[in-house]
């Protein structure tokens, strides 16, 4: 992947307002499924003004869309950034919602998210207490298809400027490779955080991205 050019282009997207207008949900997930294979920020436009202008729920739809759109590209771009490292393996079914690859062969899905305003304390807070913050993002993670109870790497995006910028920093595709990569080089299993969670074992982490 060229990890330039997309950079490049997931910057475009932040010239735009970032509202869901409706909660994630799988129905409108099928009508935007073709953000998958669209990398170009223009083409996403036109697609969108192609299929939907005339649609009732227009806005709903393209804000939708361009935050799918966003995420997945960034999320899949931190994951290769992860396997890229010789110890990691990517996995073989990239359908698997549970597994994006293994580290040390030990399975993990990895999410790339901002530093939750529903968790009501502090970022230095949240440092000194991992385990209740973990316990947090499981408890309150994305429901339907996405809802899941295994391993998992929280990228956590922090911008201390202004909480409301967080979600910019998904853009940073060569400052999130660095953080990644300094993550890996340090990486031991005994460091993980293992835990009981609605009765499944988890192993999960937090990689911290502040700004």
């Amino acid at each position: 992947m060229n990890y330039e050019l997309l950079e490049k282009e997931l910057k475009k997207r932040l010239e735009y307002p970032y509202v869901w207008g409706k909660r994630q949900n799988n129905s409108l997930d099928k009508e935007t499924n073709f953000i998958y294979k669209t990398f170009l920020f223009e083409d996403l436009l036109n697609k969108i003004e192609q299929d939907f202008s005339g649609k009732q729920n227009y806005i709903n739809i393209k804000n939708y869309a361009l935050n799918r759109w966003y995420n997945y590209w960034s999320a899949k771009a931190v994951e290769e950034i992860f396997c890229e490292h010789s110890f990691v393996k990517a996995h073989l079914n990239s359908k698997d919602k549970y597994v994006d690859f293994y580290i040390q062969k030990i399975p993990f899905d990895h999410k790339t998210t901002v530093f939750p305003k529903g968790f009501k304390k502090s970022v230095p807070y949240a440092h000194t207490h991992k385990l209740e913050l973990i316990n947090w993002l499981y408890a309150n993670q994305s429901q339907q298809q996405r809802k899941h109870l295994k391993n998992r790497l929280f990228v956590v995006l922090v911008n201390m400027n202004d909480e409301n910028q967080h979600w910019k920093l998904k853009a940073e595709i060569l400052w999130l490779k660095e953080i990644v990569s300094a993550y890996l080089r340090t990486f031991e299993p005994q460091k993980l955080t293992s835990f009981t969670f609605e009765n499944s074992a988890i192993k999960a982490d937090i990689i911290w991205a502040v700004k």
